[in-house]
Protein backbone atom coordinates (compact mmCIF):
# COMPACT_ATOMS: atom_id res chain seq x y z
CA UNK A 1 0.00 0.00 0.00
CA UNK A 2 1.78 3.26 -1.13
CA UNK A 3 1.86 6.36 1.06
CA UNK A 4 -1.38 8.78 0.54
CA UNK A 5 -0.24 11.79 -1.68
CA UNK A 6 -0.25 14.46 1.49
CA UNK A 7 2.17 17.67 1.66
CA UNK A 8 3.71 18.93 5.14
CA UNK A 9 0.56 21.35 4.46
CA UNK A 10 -1.80 18.76 4.50
CA UNK A 11 -0.99 17.24 7.57
CA UNK A 12 -1.00 20.24 9.05
CA UNK A 13 -4.43 20.66 8.02
CA UNK A 14 -5.15 17.04 8.59
CA UNK A 15 -4.13 17.49 12.29
CA UNK A 16 -6.35 20.10 12.60
CA UNK A 17 -9.25 18.46 11.79
CA UNK A 18 -8.65 15.99 14.54
CA UNK A 19 -11.11 16.36 17.63
CA UNK A 20 -10.05 18.81 20.21
CA UNK A 21 -8.20 17.55 23.30
CA UNK A 22 -10.32 15.92 26.07
CA UNK A 23 -9.15 17.40 29.63
CA UNK A 24 -8.69 13.69 31.29
CA UNK A 25 -5.88 13.22 28.13
CA UNK A 26 -4.39 16.31 28.91
CA UNK A 27 -4.20 16.15 32.27
CA UNK A 28 -2.62 13.01 31.91
CA UNK A 29 -0.08 14.68 29.43
CA UNK A 30 0.54 17.47 31.76
CA UNK A 31 1.11 15.65 34.86
CA UNK A 32 3.83 12.74 33.01
CA UNK A 33 5.50 15.65 31.35
CA UNK A 34 5.73 17.24 35.04
CA UNK A 35 7.23 14.21 36.53
CA UNK A 36 9.56 14.20 33.24
CA UNK A 37 11.31 17.77 33.84
CA UNK A 38 11.35 16.76 37.53
CA UNK A 39 12.82 13.92 37.50
CA UNK A 40 15.19 13.62 34.17
CA UNK A 41 15.78 17.50 33.63
CA UNK A 42 14.17 17.61 30.15
CA UNK A 43 14.76 20.68 28.25
CA UNK A 44 11.88 22.61 26.94
CA UNK A 45 12.52 22.16 23.73
CA UNK A 46 12.62 18.39 24.46
CA UNK A 47 8.86 18.63 26.73
CA UNK A 48 6.93 20.54 23.73
CA UNK A 49 7.60 17.73 21.08
CA UNK A 50 6.50 15.07 23.44
CA UNK A 51 3.49 17.00 23.96
CA UNK A 52 2.79 18.25 20.62
CA UNK A 53 3.14 13.97 19.87
CA UNK A 54 1.36 12.97 23.05
CA UNK A 55 -1.74 15.50 22.05
CA UNK A 56 -1.65 14.33 18.46
CA UNK A 57 -2.33 10.81 19.74
CA UNK A 58 -5.18 11.41 22.09
CA UNK A 59 -6.87 13.67 19.74
CA UNK A 60 -6.73 10.93 17.16
CA UNK A 61 -7.81 8.28 19.98
CA UNK A 62 -10.26 10.80 21.50
CA UNK A 63 -11.14 8.69 24.49
CA UNK A 64 -11.73 5.33 22.42
CA UNK A 65 -11.19 2.38 25.16
CA UNK A 66 -10.13 4.62 27.71
CA UNK A 67 -8.43 7.21 25.52
CA UNK A 68 -4.61 7.67 25.76
CA UNK A 69 -4.28 6.13 29.33
CA UNK A 70 -5.75 2.83 27.81
CA UNK A 71 -4.46 2.43 24.42
CA UNK A 72 -3.03 -0.73 23.88
CA UNK A 73 0.26 -2.42 21.16
CA UNK A 74 -2.55 -2.78 18.64
CA UNK A 75 -4.17 1.06 18.92
CA UNK A 76 -0.10 2.24 18.92
CA UNK A 77 0.24 0.02 15.44
CA UNK A 78 -2.91 1.42 13.94
CA UNK A 79 -1.86 5.09 14.84
CA UNK A 80 1.47 4.57 13.37
CA UNK A 81 0.23 2.80 10.05
CA UNK A 82 -2.28 6.14 9.84
CA UNK A 83 0.46 8.74 10.37
CA UNK A 84 2.62 6.59 7.75
CA UNK A 85 -0.54 6.60 5.14
CA UNK A 86 -0.03 10.26 5.41
CA UNK A 87 2.93 10.80 4.70
CA UNK A 88 4.88 11.52 8.05
CA UNK A 89 8.43 10.60 7.96
CA UNK A 90 10.48 8.28 9.74
CA UNK A 91 12.52 10.45 11.33
CA UNK A 92 9.21 11.84 12.47
CA UNK A 93 7.80 8.33 13.73
CA UNK A 94 11.01 8.09 15.67
CA UNK A 95 10.38 11.30 17.55
CA UNK A 96 6.36 9.73 18.15
CA UNK A 97 8.53 6.35 19.47
CA UNK A 98 10.95 8.46 21.73
CA UNK A 99 7.94 9.92 23.33
CA UNK A 100 5.54 7.65 23.70
CA UNK A 101 8.38 5.38 25.73
CA UNK A 102 9.14 8.12 27.94
CA UNK A 103 5.32 8.50 28.62
CA UNK A 104 4.37 4.92 29.21
CA UNK A 105 7.42 4.87 31.17
CA UNK A 106 6.25 7.01 33.67
CA UNK A 107 2.66 5.81 33.39
CA UNK A 108 3.75 2.12 34.49
CA UNK A 109 6.47 3.62 37.73
CA UNK A 110 3.60 5.39 38.83
CA UNK A 111 1.44 2.58 38.59
CA UNK A 112 -1.65 3.50 36.29
CA UNK A 113 0.20 1.21 34.07
CA UNK A 114 0.74 -2.46 34.42
CA UNK A 115 2.99 -2.37 31.27
CA UNK A 116 4.49 -0.47 28.79
CA UNK A 117 2.41 -0.52 25.11
CA UNK A 118 5.18 1.03 23.45
CA UNK A 119 8.18 -1.50 24.38
CA UNK A 120 7.99 -3.70 21.77
CA UNK A 121 7.24 -1.39 19.20
CA UNK A 122 10.07 -1.36 16.41
CA UNK A 123 12.35 1.87 15.92
CA UNK A 124 11.95 2.98 12.03
CA UNK A 125 15.17 2.54 10.20
CA UNK A 126 16.72 5.87 9.76
CA UNK A 127 18.91 7.21 6.45
CA UNK A 128 22.01 8.31 7.93
CA UNK A 129 22.29 12.18 6.80
CA UNK A 130 25.09 13.58 6.83
CA UNK A 131 25.53 17.13 8.55
CA UNK A 132 25.79 19.95 5.46
CA UNK A 133 28.61 22.01 5.99
CA UNK A 134 29.88 25.36 4.46
CA UNK A 135 33.63 25.36 2.74
CA UNK A 136 35.21 28.73 4.88
CA UNK A 137 34.96 30.74 1.86
CA UNK A 138 31.44 30.48 2.24
CA UNK A 139 31.57 31.21 5.47
CA UNK A 140 32.88 34.38 5.09
CA UNK A 141 30.90 35.62 2.53
CA UNK A 142 27.79 34.40 5.22
CA UNK A 143 29.59 36.42 8.18
CA UNK A 144 30.21 39.52 5.81
CA UNK A 145 26.49 39.96 4.42
CA UNK A 146 25.22 41.70 7.51
CA UNK A 147 24.36 45.89 7.26
CA UNK A 148 26.85 46.77 10.20
CA UNK A 149 25.57 50.39 9.89
CA UNK A 150 22.14 49.45 11.26
CA UNK A 151 22.06 48.17 15.07
CA UNK A 152 20.10 44.77 14.01
CA UNK A 153 22.83 44.53 11.68
CA UNK A 154 25.64 44.60 14.38
CA UNK A 155 23.91 42.36 16.14
CA UNK A 156 23.56 40.02 13.62
CA UNK A 157 27.02 39.61 12.83
CA UNK A 158 28.04 38.98 16.09
CA UNK A 159 25.45 36.34 16.31
CA UNK A 160 26.84 34.54 13.45
CA UNK A 161 30.03 35.15 14.77
CA UNK A 162 29.61 33.50 18.02
CA UNK A 163 27.53 30.64 16.88
CA UNK A 164 30.57 29.30 14.35
CA UNK A 165 32.83 30.38 16.94
CA UNK A 166 31.32 28.31 19.31
CA UNK A 167 29.90 25.79 17.78
CA UNK A 168 26.42 26.56 19.19
CA UNK A 169 22.70 24.95 18.55
CA UNK A 170 20.43 27.81 17.45
CA UNK A 171 18.61 27.61 20.60
CA UNK A 172 21.92 27.79 23.09
CA UNK A 173 22.52 31.14 20.75
CA UNK A 174 19.02 32.33 20.74
CA UNK A 175 18.72 31.86 24.87
CA UNK A 176 21.97 33.22 26.02
CA UNK A 177 21.57 35.10 29.01
CA UNK A 178 23.58 38.31 29.21
CA UNK A 179 25.75 36.90 32.20
CA UNK A 180 26.70 33.88 30.26
CA UNK A 181 28.96 35.66 28.51
CA UNK A 182 32.54 36.77 29.95
CA UNK A 183 34.61 38.71 27.42
CA UNK A 184 37.57 39.57 29.81
CA UNK A 185 38.40 35.98 30.13
CA UNK A 186 37.26 34.89 26.55
CA UNK A 187 34.73 32.56 27.88
CA UNK A 188 30.96 31.74 27.29
CA UNK A 189 29.31 29.38 29.78
CA UNK A 190 26.47 27.69 27.67
CA UNK A 191 23.36 25.56 28.78
CA UNK A 192 22.97 23.29 26.50
CA UNK A 193 20.25 19.69 26.57
CA UNK A 194 19.12 17.93 29.71
CA UNK A 195 20.42 21.89 31.40
CA UNK A 196 23.77 20.25 31.05
CA UNK A 197 26.43 23.49 31.20
CA UNK A 198 29.38 23.64 29.33
CA UNK A 199 32.68 26.70 29.19
CA UNK A 200 33.26 27.27 25.29
CA UNK A 201 36.32 29.27 24.83
CA UNK A 202 35.83 32.63 22.58
CA UNK A 203 38.23 33.41 19.62
CA UNK A 204 39.43 37.18 18.95
CA UNK A 205 37.45 37.30 16.16
CA UNK A 206 34.42 36.57 17.85
CA UNK A 207 35.04 38.57 20.75
CA UNK A 208 35.66 41.43 19.06
CA UNK A 209 32.10 41.25 17.68
CA UNK A 210 30.76 40.94 20.64
CA UNK A 211 32.40 43.79 22.08
CA UNK A 212 31.31 46.11 19.40
CA UNK A 213 27.78 44.87 20.02
CA UNK A 214 27.51 45.49 23.25
CA UNK A 215 29.34 48.59 22.99
CA UNK A 216 27.38 50.35 19.67
CA UNK A 217 23.88 48.38 18.82
CA UNK A 218 22.76 47.00 22.00
CA UNK A 219 21.99 49.98 23.89
CA UNK A 220 20.38 51.54 20.86
CA UNK A 221 18.06 48.33 20.86
CA UNK A 222 17.18 48.14 24.36
CA UNK A 223 16.75 52.61 24.71
CA UNK A 224 16.48 53.65 28.21
CA UNK A 225 13.99 51.13 29.65
CA UNK A 226 15.82 48.10 31.23
CA UNK A 227 15.59 44.69 28.74
CA UNK A 228 12.87 42.68 30.64
CA UNK A 229 13.65 39.39 31.47
CA UNK A 230 13.25 36.21 29.01
CA UNK A 231 11.34 32.95 29.59
CA UNK A 232 14.43 31.53 31.51
CA UNK A 233 14.58 34.56 33.74
CA UNK A 234 17.83 36.24 32.96
CA UNK A 235 18.52 39.03 30.83
CA UNK A 236 18.98 37.54 26.79
CA UNK A 237 22.28 38.55 25.15
CA UNK A 238 20.53 39.16 21.96
CA UNK A 239 17.79 41.72 21.68
CA UNK A 240 15.68 43.07 18.77
CA UNK A 241 13.58 46.36 18.89
CA UNK A 242 11.45 45.31 21.27
CA UNK A 243 14.08 44.22 23.64
CA UNK A 244 13.11 40.67 23.22
CA UNK A 245 15.56 37.90 22.06
CA UNK A 246 14.77 36.43 18.49
CA UNK A 247 12.89 32.98 18.10
CA UNK A 248 14.65 30.45 16.66
CA UNK A 249 12.45 30.80 13.78
CA UNK A 250 13.24 34.65 13.52
CA UNK A 251 16.88 33.55 13.37
CA UNK A 252 16.51 30.67 10.69
CA UNK A 253 15.02 33.44 8.62
CA UNK A 254 18.20 35.87 9.40
CA UNK A 255 20.43 33.09 7.95
CA UNK A 256 18.63 32.27 4.85
CA UNK A 257 18.68 36.03 4.17
CA UNK A 258 21.94 36.14 4.44
CA UNK A 259 22.80 33.36 2.74
CA UNK A 260 21.09 34.74 -0.21
CA UNK A 261 22.96 38.14 -0.14
CA UNK A 262 26.10 36.05 0.03
CA UNK A 263 25.10 34.07 -3.03
CA UNK A 264 25.11 30.54 -1.61
CA UNK A 265 22.50 27.93 -1.95
CA UNK A 266 19.58 27.35 -0.08
CA UNK A 267 20.30 23.64 0.14
CA UNK A 268 24.05 23.87 1.42
CA UNK A 269 22.30 25.84 4.27
CA UNK A 270 20.80 24.42 7.56
CA UNK A 271 19.72 25.79 10.82
CA UNK A 272 22.88 24.45 11.95
CA UNK A 273 24.82 25.14 9.46
CA UNK A 274 27.08 27.06 11.30
CA UNK A 275 27.31 24.24 14.38
CA UNK A 276 28.22 21.75 11.70
CA UNK A 277 30.82 24.29 9.89
CA UNK A 278 32.41 24.47 13.30
CA UNK A 279 32.70 21.06 13.81
CA UNK A 280 34.04 20.20 10.58
CA UNK A 281 36.46 22.61 9.82
CA UNK A 282 38.01 22.12 13.30
CA UNK A 283 38.36 18.24 12.32
CA UNK A 284 39.91 18.84 8.99
CA UNK A 285 42.80 21.17 10.86
CA UNK A 286 43.33 18.22 13.23
CA UNK A 287 41.59 18.85 16.41
CA UNK A 288 40.69 15.79 18.72
CA UNK A 289 37.62 14.12 18.89
CA UNK A 290 36.98 14.12 22.22
CA UNK A 291 38.11 17.43 22.29
CA UNK A 292 35.53 18.24 19.89
CA UNK A 293 32.82 16.12 22.02
CA UNK A 294 33.12 18.60 24.95
CA UNK A 295 32.97 21.83 22.82
CA UNK A 296 29.88 20.77 21.09
CA UNK A 297 27.93 19.28 24.61
CA UNK A 298 27.65 15.79 23.23
CA UNK A 299 26.80 13.51 25.86
CA UNK A 300 27.87 10.32 23.65
CA UNK A 301 31.40 10.43 21.22
CA UNK A 302 28.76 8.29 18.52
CA UNK A 303 27.08 11.20 18.09
CA UNK A 304 29.97 13.49 17.74
CA UNK A 305 31.49 11.04 15.67
CA UNK A 306 29.33 11.84 12.36
CA UNK A 307 31.40 14.28 11.60
CA UNK A 308 34.33 12.32 11.25
CA UNK A 309 32.47 11.39 8.19
CA UNK A 310 32.05 14.62 6.67
CA UNK A 311 35.71 15.40 7.15
CA UNK A 312 36.50 11.76 5.75
CA UNK A 313 34.30 13.26 2.61
CA UNK A 314 36.09 16.16 2.45
CA UNK A 315 39.52 14.26 2.14
CA UNK A 316 38.53 11.76 -0.43
CA UNK A 317 37.22 14.94 -2.65
CA UNK A 318 40.87 16.38 -2.46
CA UNK A 319 42.59 13.47 -2.59
CA UNK A 320 40.54 12.49 -6.19
CA UNK A 321 40.95 16.06 -7.21
CA UNK A 322 44.94 17.15 -6.76
CA UNK A 323 46.20 13.90 -6.80
CA UNK A 324 47.70 12.18 -10.41
CA UNK A 325 46.10 8.91 -9.90
CA UNK A 326 42.74 10.36 -8.00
Amino acid sequence: MSAAPTTPADRRQLARQLPPLRADDAALIQRTLDALWAEQGLARTTLDSYRRDLEGLARWRDGASGGLAGIDRAGLFDYRAWRAWHGWSPRSDARLLSALRAFFAQCVRRGERNEDPSALLESPKLPRSLPKALVESQIDALLAAPDLDSPLGLRDRAMLELMYAAGLRVSELVNLPAAALNLRQGVLRVTGKGSKERLVPLGEESQHWLQRYLDEARPLLAGKAAVPAAANGQVPLFIGPDRQPPTRQQFWGLVKRYAAVAGIDPARISPHGLRHSFATHLLNRGADLRALQMLLGHSSLSTTQIYTLVAREHLQKLHAHHHPRG
